[in-house]
């Protein structure tokens, strides 16, 4: 929920972002088709309810009605679709949400065990349109999917409440279900990227093959972060990257945070049997700013109608996350997460740790030694050169907190032994692309998740990137051969197959985020509901105490590979911290024409 251009973890604008400027676009974008007598009609694809400090606030029960729906309302939104991450708050809080909506909120394949759902399986609308010099009447139906894995991702909220299904088999019937109730076009709103080229049960990014089920005419794609058209998807089977066509039909994909509107424009025609087909269809992104970095000179405008609607949350989130809570010695950044220590990293697998131990006491766990696993969440990508960690030394204010750690998950602990360690790291170092000498490369696949990189903390390990990666990122075994971890060690010793560790985790991998491989092996252990960001604010204010894995050796290092070097992405501040690399002799080469930072390092 980027609703504001502002950066509440820096406490700064962003002019990069921001639904306040995409409403501008949205009002011209209306305005322009009135003017040529065409039909509009405006969707949400999910995934906007959840994401900043201020969607917290938006559905405490004090601020109803939320400020997002009133936004929707004002804007004269026809249908909002559901993501993932809007299950992520639990369902009464998403209940209550879609009370407010003023248009249908729909999802298709989400059906609800427990109670009536709160959102549509469908919706169909009529509209008047102009046909040549006649007005007519057309029916247009729209529905709505997202990955069936948000069952197992929100397994804690959703588990017996809510069943998620496929994509491709929803699709197919909701199509023959609104062709049958007349419709004369059917838009399909998929919260799902560009994955697979051919059908597969329960896919995650299933737009490729969505597009290809007869009788879908237009598609809004998402959940990947991604934007088509553009050439993120150049070279794709079934693609055409610079028009924003899947199987020869629209689709547009508008990145994430309020960057982009995503417009399609369609021409139809009569059928013989008096029916309609689209004749000829235009697909393009607005984006809010020129220029991704956020250095545009000229960003779009901000709506004042709804800098006036968000003035009131926005202000007590400024204030909210000015409350200090601690303080840090160490520069906490994410610049260089994927090749040297991340002190924000430590600090988070600390606390994790510390949270845990008390509720290991007195249990059959209690001997057993413990690790923590985490992730970067701020690491570029595909939110751009400016999204990453970046806490200076000094007091540790509340939205310091969330830029350390962007998620609201909550803390999960399992019992592991050598094996699922081995997979799971495997899996974590999937995130980079194969490194050879004279083959110079990106370090990171931009195909993979960056916040699918844990690190394990109280263990030590090499990583070979000369190696080939050994899982997909479906979590499949490419090859047993393939193997990038080696030297395993605890307290400065290997690994023997049968210890076993207790690790803290987040409830997102505990659930099956990412695919890992090793989720199903493991045995859980039950804790009460700890939020990462209580427990995080809590370490850092002396609450909790000093946990041991603070003091830990990092975890990882690259195994050399002599006469290799590679190309580091990341934010144009490190330039400050270079001094970091100093083990793999950096070179700045310059910043890309996405703003993005290039460093070479020599492994």
């Amino acid at each position: 929920m980027n609703l504001c251009g502002f950066d509440y973890y820096s406490d700064t604008s962003d002019p990069s972002i921001g639904f306040t400027r995409t409403a501008n676009l949205i009002r011209a974008a209306r305005s322009e088709a009135d003017a040529q007598g065409a039909l509009v009609l405006l969707c949400d694809n999910g995934d906007s309810l959840q994401g900043t400090p201020l969607g917290e606030w938006a559905v405490e029960p004090e601020n109803a009605p939320h400020i997002l729906m009133r936004a929707f309302a004002e804007l004269g939104y026809d249908a909002i679709g559901l993501g993932n991450h809007d299950f992520g708050l639990g369902l009464e809080t998403l209940d209550r949400t879609i009370a407010d909506a003023a248009c249908p909120v729909i999802c298709s394949n989400a059906h609800r065990q427990d109670a009536e759902p709160s959102w549509q399986d469908h919706a169909v609308f009529t509209r008047a349109a102009c046909y040549g010099e006649q007005q007519v009447a057309l029916k247009i139906g729209v529905f709505s999917v997202l990955p069936p894995q948000t069952a197992k991702w929100e397994g804690h909220r959703l588990h017996g409440k809510v069943v998620m299904g496929d994509i491709l088999t929803c699709a197919a019937q909701k199509v023959t279900d609104l062709r049958a109730l007349g419709c004369d076009l059917v838009l399909a709103l998929g919260h799902t990227g560009l994955g697979p080229t051919e059908p597969q049960p329960d896919l995650e990014n299933a737009i490729i093959p969505l597009a290809g089920i007869e009788g879908i005419d237009a598609l809004i794609a998402g959940h990947s972060h991604l934007t088509l058209p553009g050439n993120a998807h150049d070279g794709v089977e079934h693609v055409d990257a610079s028009r924003g066509l899947v199987h020869g039909k629209p689709v547009v994909m508008p990145g994430a945070f309020g960057s982009s509107l995503g417009v399609i424009d369609l021409a139809i025609n009569r059928t013989e049997n008096g029916g309609w087909t689209v004749q000829d269809h235009r697909t393009s992104l607005r984006p809010v700013c020129p220029s991704k970095s956020g250095m545009s000179s000229e960003p779009v405008a901000e709506d004042p109608d709804l800098v006036k609607l968000f003035a009131k949350g926005h202000l007590e989130i400024r204030r909210r996350t000015a409350q200090p809570v601690g303080q840090t010695d160490q520069h906490l950044h994410s610049y260089f997460s994927f090749c040297a220590p991340d002190r924000g990293l430590v600090l988070t697998a600390a606390a994790q740790a510390a949270a845990l131990r008390p509720f290991l006491q007195d249990t059959p766990f209690a001997a057993l030694p413990v690790l923590s696993a985490t992730a970067p969440s701020k690491f570029g990508g595909r939110a751009g050169p400016r999204f990453f960690t970046d806490v200076l030394p000094g007091q540790i204010c509340l939205r310091h907190v969330n830029d350390v750690y962007a998620f609201p998950n909550e803390l999960r602990a399992v019992v592991v032994a050598r094996e699922e360690i081995s997979d799971w790291l495997e899996m974590s170092a999937a995130v980079f692309n194969q490194i050879m000498p004279g083959q110079e490369t990106t370090l990171i696949d931009s195909s993979r998740a960056g916040h699918n990189f844990d690190i394990i903390q109280g263990i030590t390990y090499q990583i070979d990137l000369s190696q080939p990666s050994r899982f997909d990122a479906s979590g499949r075994l490419i090859d047993p051969a393939y193997r990038r971890i080696w030297n395993i060690c605890f307290d400065g010793h290997p690994i023997a197959a049968d210890q076993q560790f207790v690790v803290a985790l987040n409830n997102y991998r505990a659930n099956g985020g990412g695919h890992f491989p090793f989720v199903d092996r493991v045995k859980p252990i039950a804790l009460p509901i700890l939020p990462f960001q209580r427990v995080l604010r809590d370490y850092l204010s002396g609450v909790l105490p000093q946990d041991p894995l603070h003091q830990m050796p990092y975890p990882f290092e690259f195994a050399p590979i002599p006469g290799a070097t590679t190309l580091l992405r990341t934010g144009p501040k490190a330039r400050t911290c270079i001094a970091e690399l100093k083990k793999y002799d950096p070179y700045v080469v310059g910043e890309d024409d996405e703003g993005f930072l290039l460093i070479r390092l020599t492994l």
